[in-house]
């Protein structure tokens, strides 16, 4: 009985041991190990055999992402209103010993260091910029971060702002300004529309009025150049027809058929003028005289012949 229980402490102390020297270091993990209290090594990830009562593991990390919330705060801007803002913060372990000797929590450290920096950046900026100039406070605040958490073995990724909350009398001011800038925005866009319709039609109708002189003018010109080439036929037939009939004159027999012509011309007209109906009639004194009037036709067509001939 006494050999059972001798044997069963041996198998508890072997076990113990093993439980003091054998451990597993997971996959994105790394170990602090300490001898006697000093630093010795840092376990990476896989299976280790420690030195049993000498050595310990002091400090356990996660290499992986962290996502950390900070909380809200109260900031004040720089035109002195106050909000309040949170947000969340990413970093990553990427030195075990540093993050384990370097600061007592690093967590802790990062968000008082993310809140102090927010309010610092906050307050250099007005209210209406808060909201726009998200990504430039983000970056700032992670570049201040950055800076301090070398020495920590900490890296810090990216730093998002979730909520900016003003107090209740200011976004109810805030309301009133963006109703009065969409109404002021609404006002200009149609005093714009009016004056751009104003304007297309002061040009339309500046184009009518152009297109209408230019067709007036056109039809000018195209009218001139009619009564010019009517003018131009009608001249160009009397020249043909006297051609003609100074051909006709030239030839035998054709002074007699110009003063036969001339004769029954004159009575003709006298004939018309004896017609009329009036009162009064004023005729010439020779009128009988027609071959007075007949020989004085023919010295007249005879002069203009031997103009034209000389």
């Amino acid at each position: 009985m006494e050999t059972f229980y001798v044997v069963l402490a041996i198998v508890i102390a072997v076990i113990i041991v093993l439980a003091k020297t054998a451990t597993v270091v997971p996959q994105q993990s790394a170990y602090v190990v300490e001898t006697l209290g000093r630093f010795n090594r840092t376990l990476q990830a896989g299976f280790h055999v420690l030195v049993p009562f000498v050595d310990r593991i002091a400090y356990r990390h996660n290499l992986k992402e962290q996502a950390m919330d900070i909380p809200e705060q109260v900031c004040i801007t720089k035109d002195n209103v106050q909000v309040g803002v949170d947000g969340v913060l990413y970093l990553q372990v990427l030195d075990a010993r540093m993050a384990s000797y370097g600061i007592t929590n690093y967590q802790f450290a990062i968000i008082q260091l993310a809140q102090t920096t927010l309010r610092s950046e906050i307050g250099k900026i007005d209210l209406d910029r808060t909201f726009e100039e998200r990504g430039t406070i983000n970056a700032n605040v992670v570049s201040e971060l950055d800076k301090a958490s070398v020495a920590w073995g900490v890296k810090v990724l990216r730093y998002e702002i979730k909520n900016i909350n003003p107090p209740a009398d200011i976004l109810h001011a805030m309301e009133k300004q963006m109703r009065a800038e969409r109404e002021k925005r609404a006002v200009v866009l149609a005093s714009e529309g009016e004056r751009d319709a104003k304007i297309n039609q002061a040009e339309g109708e500046k184009q009518r009025v152009i297109k209408q002189s230019e067709a007036n003018k056109q039809q000018q010109i195209n009218e001139a150049q009619g009564r010019a080439s009517a003018i131009l036929a009608v001249a160009t037939a009397t020249a043909e027809g006297l051609r003609q009939v100074g051909d006709a004159l030239s030839s035998r027999g054709g002074m007699e058929a110009m003063q036969l012509r001339v004769a029954e011309e004159y009575v003709k007209q006298f004939g018309t003028l004896a017609s009329q109906a009036q009162s009064t009639l004023v005729v010439p004194a020779n009128l009988s005289d027609i071959a007075g009037m007949i020989t004085m036709a023919t010295n007249v067509i005879k002069q203009q012949s031997a103009d034209k001939q000389n």
